[in-house]
């Protein structure tokens, strides 16, 4: 192969790899288009979303979008995955719309959020808010108590 040859193979590969899915981290939501993989509710709320990125058995990964951190931990409990360091989860931080580290966050109460959670995560800590353990444990005792998905009791917003 020729020196123009290698150079255009080499260009029209890194087109190809910046164009598709990088392998890793949040990707690019289409906003009011794509629905929630729990409940699929279209994903508007551009400050509580979530993603979670899982690997596949290829060596590839998929992105799964949620409309809210609480759709995306109850789906991911109940897969293999749920507890494999690879599988990354990815949070809106609630006052700028930035994709962050939903396992390095931090949570604060009292948001309205699309499915009642009531989490917003940010990445540095404050006082009152909640590692990301402490975060799960909240939404699914919550989801297991109140059962979100099935109704909606008054004292939902209480906390």
């Amino acid at each position: 192969m020729r020196w123009a040859e290698r150079i255009g193979a080499c260009v029209l590969a890194l087109l190809v790899t910046a164009c598709g899915d990088p392998g890793t981290g949040p990707v690019d939501v289409k906003w009011d288009r794509v629905t929630c993989e729990r409940c699929r509710m279209v994903l508007s709320d551009r400050h509580h979303a979530a993603q979670i990125r899982l690997r596949e058995p290829d060596g590839g990964s998929r992105t799964h979008p949620f409309d809210d951190l609480g759709c995306a931990l109850i789906w991911l409990q109940d897969k293999p995955a749920g507890d494999d360091p690879t599988t990354e989860i990815w949070v809106n931080d609630w006052r700028t719309g930035d994709w962050i580290d939903a396992r390095t966050a931090f949570y604060v109460l009292g948001q309205v959020t699309p499915m009642e959670y009531g989490l917003g995560a940010q990445p540095d800590p404050a006082p009152g808010t909640l590692t990301f353990e402490q975060a799960r444990a909240r939404i699914l005792e919550r989801e297991h108590h109140h059962d979100l998905h099935g109704g909606q009791p008054d004292d939902i917003r209480s906390d």
